[in-house]
């Protein structure tokens, strides 16, 4: 017995202070990337609204939609980055030391994607956060030449600072970070660090009047196993329109590269497509984020062809190489499949794009905790079990496809097993 004290007496001693020095070291560190993400972050969003409305009030921006991608791949070409994998090099940094975020990408990202938003481009802003926080946590991890474990932990922690501070869902920036790494795997040892930067630069940005995004649903459904049944059937419609866009958004991209060879007609051509087909649809829905449409959705009122379309302006937006995130079009293309699909279920319309929503998020991205945690900042706790239903249900379902193709899934969605798998 006398060893046994003995022996948690060493313990304690050797363990406590290096617990406490670990403990109070990403304090600081996290409060700086969370002052850092929470002021850009706020920085990011004001200017995504600004010329949001802009672009609004002068829909004519659209035919410079073109003549505006050219001054994105300048940009690129004078700053040396003839590639720009997106949120890919981003994780590929976390993974891989060998492979290092360029600080001045978090620039061009910011300012690719305002230029985009305000000509009409069919993108989001999340993505782009995530890109740009990798970037400022990437680059304060070199200033303070931290070693290769807490340089992967800083990148994690810009990363959930800036997706906190434009979206407003700290608790699913974090889980979202950790999560979506590596499938199957969780770094656990960058909880506490990736909640603090996520909840100082949330603080900041609601400073500054940023209010976290949450929608009503105002339509429900009473729990029951048919009830259970129909978001079952539901989860795997998401998972089918997951693959869909994850498909669509690859080959879409792989084909405007193989035929347009130079970066310059390439996003002259995607941009004049886009252009064309705004005029061709008669509507500026599809331009931007669209999120004017997703509230239309949860509040029950959708086109049954919304999402194909969205899907495919998305796609050439980025594939000819405009810049923005996948995320919002996410939201759009579920919210909006889920507004027609649930009352052909007999699910409300309502309730059907929240979870159309969530689902088609979980689908493409293969975090189905974020993707529940997500839910509950969105639409709150009254319908928890049904959106864990079509989370999990699309989360399998959806196999190995991904937004992002760094991504690796680490242990099968079919049994507990090691496979180390890349996503399509």
């Amino acid at each position: 017995m006398n060893h046994y004290f003995a022996h948690i007496k060493q313990v304690l001693e050797r363990d406590v202070a290096s617990y406490l020095a670990a403990f109070f070291r990403w304090l600081l560190l996290s409060a700086l990337i969370g002052l850092l993400g929470g002021f850009i972050g706020t920085a990011f969003y004001q200017a995504i609204v600004y010329v949001t409305g802009v672009r609004q009030a002068h829909p004519e921006l659209i035919y410079l939609l073109p003549f505006a991608g050219l001054l994105i791949v300048f940009s690129y070409r004078v700053a040396r980055l003839r590639k720009d994998p997106g949120t890919n090099i981003v994780i590929e940094s976390i993974v891989d030391a060998h492979h290092s975020v360029p600080i001045r990408m978090a620039f061009l990202i910011f300012g690719g994607t305002v230029v985009t938003h305000l000509f009409g481009g069919s993108v989001g802003r999340e993505s782009a956060a995530l890109q740009i926080g990798g970037c400022v946590g990437s680059g304060v991890g070199k200033l303070l030449k931290l070693d290769e474990r807490s340089q992967k932990l800083i990148t994690m922690c810009g990363m959930s600072a800036l997706f906190s501070a434009v979206f407003g869902t700290p608790v699913t920036a974090t889980v979202f970070v950790i999560e979506f790494i590596s499938v199957g795997i969780m770094h656990y040892s960058a909880l506490v660090p990736c909640l603090l930067a996520a909840y100082l630069a949330r603080l900041i940005a609601a400073v500054f009047g940023i209010q976290a995004e949450m929608y009503v649903i105002t339509q429900t459904v009473l729990f029951s196993f048919l009830s259970c049944l129909k978001v079952l059937v539901l989860g795997a419609v998401c998972a089918a329109v997951g693959i869909l866009f994850c498909f669509t958004l690859h080959a879409v991209a792989r084909f405007l590269r193989k035929y347009g060879y130079n970066g310059y007609i390439r996003i002259l051509g995607g941009g004049m497509t886009v252009m064309c087909l705004t005029v061709l649809v008669g509507t500026y829905d599809y331009n931007g984020a669209g999120a004017h449409v997703i509230e239309e959705a949860i509040a029950g009122q959708a086109v049954w062809y919304g999402f194909l379309l969205k899907i495919l302006f998305t796609a050439i937006t980025l594939g000819a190489g405009y810049k923005g995130g996948e995320i919002v079009p996410s939201f759009f293309i579920g919210a909006t499949m889920g507004c027609v699909v649930g009352p052909l279920l007999g699910l409300p319309a309502s309730l059907s794009a929240g979870l159309g929503l969530i689902g088609v998020f979980c689908a493409v991205v293969n975090c189905p905790l974020a993707s529940i945690i997500l839910s509950v900042e969105l639409f709150g706790s009254e319908n928890l079990v049904l959106f864990a239903i079509v989370c999990v249900v699309s989360y399998m379902l959806s196999g190995p496809f991904s937004l992002y193709s760094s991504q690796r899934i680490q242990y099968s969605k079919l049994r507990p097993e090691f496979v180390h798998q890349k996503t399509l």
